[in-house]
């Protein structure tokens, strides 16, 4: 990895003004082709790699995600000059959303607690009730038992647009930039989970389809901008959650197109899961990675070769 200037290992967990102008700077500096001249195109794809879930004083901080943010960090820094694209995505909330507290509440006007899962069997008694859109609440937790899909769970807010816990970890975001000036080129930032109906793990879709919402069905823009890489190397958080989502929604869209789920490589050195007071989510999502390499995606780590 080239020694650079902006990047202190041991920053990558603390809060800071990004020094933009110096990895500009030092991405000027590296001397590399631009990204447009590559042949074999790599996509470095960043799930919600936010302060919420980074820091270790984030709203729904990952325990191991500072780690993995160095990692990616030093992985990109390594790679940029194979690395044609970085995508990152930014779970983007507003404060009254379907799996937020303020959307429940019991026969006392109480709201739930983070953490709390809500079945349709909750709802259905009364524990729990809509406090919003009553009718489309009971479908929604219908649908996802009936697709088996997680529970709904209530989450403690987090990346709500306009709050620092939105933004990228510094560190990581001073590694993007840099990026961008080495190579010559874009990242790609995609926003998504402002839907106030539905869960949006996944990158490309929500938990249940909201078709009159601009977000509410398959990201196909995205979709496409993806086809046009060689590989796909995928990092951030959580791995129990938007990672894993994530993943499962390219294999469902690539079910029949094998060349393209052997574009696809999670770091899983890169990537934690949330951790829960009852549910083990890390052995839940490690069985279904499991499976999804038995699909053909490719499960490495950050020090394997590119």
């Amino acid at each position: 990895m080239p020694v650079l200037p902006f990047y202190d290992p041991h920053r990558v967990g603390v809060l800071y003004r990004p020094d933009v102008a110096g990895a500009v700077q030092a991405g000027n500096a590296a001397g590399l082709s631009p990204a447009a001249e590559d042949r074999y195109r790599i996509m470095l794809l960043l799930v919600d790699a936010q302060v919420d879930f980074v820091h270790p004083q984030g709203a729904l901080s990952v325990p191991g995600a500072v780690d993995d943010t160095q990692r990616t960090i030093e992985w990109l820094l390594e790679n940029a000059g194979k690395v044609s694209t970085v995508a990152a995505s930014l779970d983007s909330h507003i404060p009254t959303q379907i799996f937020f507290p303020t959307w429940w509440d019991d026969a006392n006007g109480q709201h739930p607690q983070p953490f709390t899962p809500i079945t349709l069997d909750d709802v259905h008694s009364g524990r729990w009730r809509p406090v919003y859109e009553p009718e489309w609440s009971v479908y929604y937790v219908e649908t996802l038992e009936a697709q088996a899909k997680k529970q709904l769970m209530i989450w403690p807010y987090h990346t709500l647009l306009g709050s620092e816990g939105h933004n990228l970890m510094p560190a990581l975001y001073e590694a993007v930039v840099y990026h961008t000036a080495a190579r010559q080129t874009q990242p790609l930032f995609i926003t998504k989970g402002l839907i106030p109906r539905s869960e949006h793990y996944s990158i490309l879709e929500p938990e249940v389809k909201v078709p009159d919402h601009p977000q509410g069905t398959l990201n196909r823009e995205f979709l496409s901008q993806l086809e046009t890489h060689d590989r796909v190397y995928i990092a951030g958080q959580a791995k129990s959650h938007c990672v894993l989502e994530t993943t499962l929604s390219l294999v469902r869209h690539f079910s029949d197109q094998p060349d393209q789920l052997d574009k696809l490589y999670v770091l899983l050195d890169c990537t934690s899961s949330v951790a829960h007071p009852e549910i083990d989510f890390d052995a839940l999502a490690n069985q279904t990675f499991a499976e999804l390499a038995q699909r053909g995606i490719h499960l490495v780590r950050s020090t394997d070769p590119v």
